[in-house]
């Protein structure tokens, strides 16, 4: 059995939108589908239900075959350095993804995915999310089933969104990457969108697709076993 490559993009907005999409694009060529981590709201007042043009991308990539996926609600701090929902309890927690379900609900983008900032969710949050509706929990270190409690232990790759960006972190992604798929192994690329405008970044990422592909990994996209069931 061919092992898995996961590949996402976060901090998806009106500024990011045409690196996202050559990205997504290049993607496409590869035959790579793509995770969309999705906020309602960014820094610098961004509302996604004010921005149409973002909506449709997001859309009509996901009738493509992508995967939307919940990336908080705001993604602010909720203490000094701290990530949204990395120290949230299960009441705050659940009403910030009750609000971000609303939204996500009323631009036609709902999904039963999350993965928080930074992929730091705090017990509590973790704790809301299947009262919330939530199936599928990614984390830094597993994929977590909400519904059977079954994990797919594998760490995330990223540039930005938390990890870094420099040249040297990025040769050393590609030296994991390649070591992860040259031995079968779940690979999980993340990149924020924000990085995807340096050719170094970018370049880093096709590479660590292309030799993911090289070793055999099948593409696939963060998403809860029983709809896959259910389709074949």
């Amino acid at each position: 059995m061919s092992s898995p490559l996961y590949v996402s993009v976060s901090a998806l907005s009106d500024a990011t939108r045409a690196d996202a999409e050559r990205f997504a694009a290049q993607m496409d060529e590869r035959g790579v589908p793509v995770s969309l981590l999705v906020a309602p709201r960014l820094k610098g007042k961004y509302k996604l239900v004010d921005d149409p043009s973002t909506q449709s991308f997001l859309r009509e990539r996901r009738a493509a075959g992508d995967a939307i996926v919940l990336n908080g609600y705001d993604q602010a701090a909720t203490k000094r350095r701290r990530a949204e929902f990395s120290t949230l309890g299960a009441h705050e927690a659940a009403l910030r993804l009750a609000a971000a379900d609303r939204v996500l609900e009323t631009v036609g983008l709902r999904t039963r995915v999350f993965a928080a900032p930074r992929w730091n969710a705090s017990t509590g949050a973790v704790l809301a999310l299947p009262d919330a509706g939530f199936r599928l929990n990614l984390g830094y270190t597993a994929i977590a089933d909400l519904v059977t409690g079954e994990e797919e232990k594998a760490r995330v790759l990223g540039i930005g969104d938390g990890f870094l960006s420099e040249p040297w972190w990025c040769r050393a992604l590609l030296a994991q990457a390649n070591r992860i798929a040259r031995r079968g192994g779940t690979l999980r690329l993340a990149v924020d969108a924000r990085r995807l405008a340096s050719s170094t970044v970018s370049r880093t990422m096709l590479d660590a697709v292309d030799l993911a592909l090289h070793h055999g990994a099948a593409p696939v996209v963060y998403e809860h076993r029983a709809r896959v069931l259910l389709a074949a």
